[in-house]
């Protein structure tokens, strides 16, 4: 009896033993992974030549260019070092007018924010100016070395960077996002996260400081929790008042809802079982069977 307990306990110890070195190797892998996205720069270009054909074809830019200015702004500075200003030839390269009234801003709220935007058709996000199409869900840095190519194995974590390539690519183009907004401005946040206002986050670190107060009509909020929860900000409490507190103070006139019926169609459209959906749902049924 004790020699199967012990045969059983050696067992389960080399399954464990085993179980890590597999893990430590699929971590390996996934590190790996991070690397530079394969491919980039035909991904980038490939992309660029496409906005100026079926996104903006109005539109008028050098595509190669852009790339050179890109990849000569990462490639002369080391991989942890590549400043904001860095990409000012880049930036030089991709002048964008923006419409007024149709800006969209967001925090913690990516893929109901794509959505609400697709959805209603009359937003812009950063996501579709040219640079944020050319550059979205993209990783890159180089090499250890300055003038030694991409690493395509692995790059840095952004908290481990003073200046991550890839970071200062995204703050600057934020600061022009928000630098171009005026009339009527939206900001979706998440009701379900604490400090849903984030100060360290790009809309509350960067966008919000280059918003201009003369060229913004209203600051329209909308605070989306997730319909089963945990409904932790709103209008009234959390971090929402502090943003409104910094708007109030920097002369914005602002509004805000924590109940817009759209953001909650387009949550009941993935999750329709969900109960806060269930008198919508059985509503639309209703109407339909008095149409059959």
């Amino acid at each position: 009896m004790t020699f199967q307990k012990s045969s059983s306990t050696s067992s389960i110890f080399h399954m464990l033993i085993l179980w890590f070195v597999i893990v430590l190797f699929c971590a390996d892998g996934l590190r790996a992974e991070m690397g530079t996205t394969p491919n980039l720069k035909h991904i980038v270009i490939g992309r660029c030549y496409s906005y100026i054909t079926l996104v903006c074809p109005n539109s008028s830019y050098d595509c190669e260019e852009i790339w050179r200015e890109f990849e000569e702004a990462v490639m002369r500075k080391s991989r942890c070092n590549v400043k904001i200003k860095d990409y000012k030839r880049m930036f030089h390269a991709t002048p964008q007018t923006l419409t007024c009234g149709k800006l969209l801003f967001w925090s913690k709220t990516r893929e109901l924010m794509h959505s609400y935007a697709a959805v209603t058709r009359r937003f812009w996000t950063l996501e579709d100016t040219l640079v944020g199409y050319m550059f979205n869900d993209l990783i890159w840095c180089g090499q250890e070395e300055k003038d030694r190519g991409f690493d395509f194995n692995s790059c840095p974590d952004w908290s481990t960077c003073v200046n991550h390539p890839v970071y200062s690519l995204w703050r600057q183009a934020s600061q022009n996002f928000a630098a171009a907004a005026c009339g009527n401005i939206t900001v979706l946040l998440n009701g379900s996260i604490e400090n849903a206002f984030n100060r360290k986050s790009m809309f509350g670190g960067v966008e919000l400081d280059s918003l201009n107060p003369r060229m913004v009509d209203h600051v329209n909020i909308k605070v989306v929790a997730n319909l089963e929860g945990p409904f932790l900000e709103s209008c009234t409490q959390g971090s929402i008042v502090d943003l409104i507190n910094v708007l109030q103070t920097r002369g914005f006139r602002w509004t805000c809802t924590d109940s817009d019926l759209t953001l909650m169609i387009l949550q009941c459209i993935r999750n329709p079982q969900q109960f806060s959906c269930l008198p919508c749902a059985n509503s639309l049924l209703h109407r339909q069977r008095l149409h059959l």
